[in-house]
Order: structure tokens, then C-alpha cells, then sequence
């Protein structure tokens, strides 16, 4: 099943059921009007979502829209939690190797974890409006994962069950306002603007054989102002599985239905196309010529992120956003 929310004037926007090709979507606003409210009472609606969903697979359903020209809005425009992980542990070591830093070995046994903005996502084709390019804006490409009600101390295998929902993301970062706050051992802040959501969200069961004991086995392509910055597989070097970053969430609390886990940065170790952001560019850049030559993202840039299935289809539609200037209003 897939999922979308489009514009309707309000914060939380409109739900609606897309079709497998992306191309036609229906209301359903009489079985959940939002995201949110699907989320909520998941055991109660998922039933009825689906059968809409087969319904409009096989051209039963009369009063369509067209999904291609919505404006769509983040799947869940605003969450209740946003946190990302750092799941893909090659990604840390090479970046902390590029500095001449040495990774602790609990790095490979606990997960690195931190809370995002979640009072707003933006939209696939949404701008990233930056104030100042001097600020290293960056994209960083990944998998994320919506849950139901998660209880406090789960285990990774029954966290697992909780999963209701995957998508991609893009988790912009501002790199260099990362090491004035991390020098404050108090986190990310103002180094971590809206993330941003593709256009449709889906259930496991979509994903068929490719999403296997909570990896999700494709390449997630990048393409920066046209050119493929890496194309590297989901479910290789990922040391943590979803189910083991949804536990490690929630070891002292549980999470309200809606929360969204990110897997942080894919990243696959020796591969030429195994990069997701411009920053794991540049660390290796730096171990092969001593400095960096590869510039961060800067007004006017155009970055894309896609995962297609086996048949080059679209999963859940691309994210095209072009970086502006932020202007104050």
C-alpha cells in the first residue's frame, strides 16, 4: 500500500491512497482524514486503506486525482518524533578517519542517535531554503521508518512489528555550524534544518522480498545537479537494522504512534558509488589528495534522491529540491 499527503490549506494536509505507479491517488478522507490520524488508529483503518488501495490498482475507483501535478506535502507533515540514527557505522569510521580521529569500538555494538525537528517536514519538491551558503548545506540520503505505539524496552526482533510505514529521506545538514555544536557535548540544533520526505510513503509488504529482517535491500540513488553522486545498497554495511534503532529509541520510553526513525546516511564501504552525502565525498577526497576539492551545496543547486524497484520503477517517487536563499519575511 501506498500512502501520500496533499495540500489542503491546513497544516496537516489530506490523506490520500496512491496507486503503484504513482500516477493516480484517492481521497479518503471518510476512513482517516490525516496521516496522523491513520497512524492512531492503525489497527482500525489499515483494513480499509488497503482495499481502497486494490481498488484503485485495478481502476475501480472513479473520482481520482492526479497524483503527478498534487502538491504534495511531506507524508506526515509534522510528528510528534524524529529520531535519526547513525546506522551505517563505515560512514562514521570514514569520516572520522578523514580527520585522524579514532572510532571508539561501542560505535559498532550502540547505536548513535539524535532528535531532529519533527514541528515540520518539508515536501519532495519543497525548497531548502539556507541563509547563508557559507553555512556547508549539505544532503544526506536515507531510509526512514514510521511506527505505531511502541512500548518502552522492546526488543529489536519485536520492534520489527511496529514498523507501519517506510520512505526515504533527505536529512539536510549544515556542516560547518556541526563542529561548534559538538563541541558543546550537547548535540545537534541549529546545524540540522526540516528534513525532507519523498512523496509517498509505503507498507513492508510493498517492498516484498527487498525488505528482509529490517533492511531495506535496494540502491538509493543521489544525483546533484545531474550528475550520480552514489547509488550505494540500502540494506549492505548497515550495521544496525531498523529493529535495533527503534529499541535503542525506545530503552527508557516508549514512542507515540507516528515517530519517525531514520536510518542516517546510507553509505557502502569501498564502493566508487557508495556515497550519500557530499561530506563522505569529501573525507575521501581527502585520504586520496591530502584536502578536499568538492564544494557543499550552494544556492541554485539541484539535488535528487530516488529508490527504484527491480523494474527501475519509482518506489516512492523522487525528492527534486533546489537550494535558495532563505529571505526574511
Amino acid at each position: 500500500m501506498k500512502l501520500a499527503t496533499i495540500n489542503n490549506n491546513t497544516r496537516d494536509g489530506k490523506l490520500v491512497v496512491v496507486n503503484k505507479e504513482l500516477t493516480k491517488a484517492v481521497e479518503v478522507s471518510q476512513i482517516a482524514p490525516t496521516m496522523q490520524f491513520a497512524l492512531d488508529n492503525w489497527a482500525k483503518v489499515e483494513k480499509d486503506l488497503k482495499s481502497v488501495y486494490e481498488n484503485l490498482n485495478s481502476n475501480n475507483v472513479t473520482d481520482t486525482i492526479d497524483f503527478g501535478t498534487a502538491k504534495v506535502l511531506a507524508p506526515i507533515p509534522r510528528a510528534y518524533h524524529w529520531a535519526d540514527g547513525s546506522a551505517y557505522v563505515t560512514h562514521v569510521e570514514l569520516v572520522r578517519k578523514a580527520r585522524n580521529a579514532e572510532l571508539p569500538e561501542s560505535f559498532w555494538t550502540d547505536p548513535l542517535m539524535y532528535m531532529g525537528a519533527s514541528d515540520a517536514f518539508i515536501g519532495a519538491n519543497d525548497a531548502i531554503e539556507i541563509e547563508n551558503e557559507d553555512w556547508g548545506i549539505d544532503f544526506e540520503s536515507e531510509v526512514a521508518v514510521i511506527t505505531d505505539d511502541v512500548p518502552a524496552g522492546i526488543s529489536p526482533k519485536e520492534a520489527l512489528n511496529h514498523i507501519k510505514l517506510i520512505t526515504i529521506v533527505n536529512d539536510v545538514s549544515l556542516r560547518n555550524l556541526i563542529p561548534n555544536e559538538l563541541s558543546k557535548q550537547f548535540g545537534f540544533y541549529q546545524s540540522k534544518p526540516w528534513t525532507s520526505f519523498a512523496p509517498v510513503v509505503v507498507t513492508p509488504d510493498e517492498l516484498t522480498d527487498k525488505w528482509q529482517s529490517g533492511k531495506l535491500n535496494l540502491p538509493l540513488y543521489s544525483t546533484l545537479n545531474g550528475k550520480l553522486v552514489g547509488s550505494p545498497n540500502a540494506g549492505v554495511d548497515m550495521t544496525f537494522d531498523f529493529g535495533q534503532l527503534i529499541a535503542h529509541a525506545a530503552k527508557t520510553r516508549s514512542l507515540m504512534a507516528g515517530a519517525v526513525i531514520g536510518s542516517g546516511t546510507v553509505a557502502n564501504q569501498g564502493s566508487p558509488t557508495g556515497s550519500s552525502c557530499i561530506a563522505e565525498v569529501r573525507c575521501l577526497e581527502i585520504l586520496k589528495d591530502g584536502k578536499p576539492s568538492t564544494p557543499f551545496m550552494k544556492f541554485g543547486d539541484r539535488i535528487e534522491i530516488e529508490m527504484k524497484d527491480i523494474k527501475g520503477e519509482s518506489i516512492f517517487g523522487k525528492i527534486n529540491q533546489l537550494v535558495k536563499k532563505y529571505e526574511h519575511k
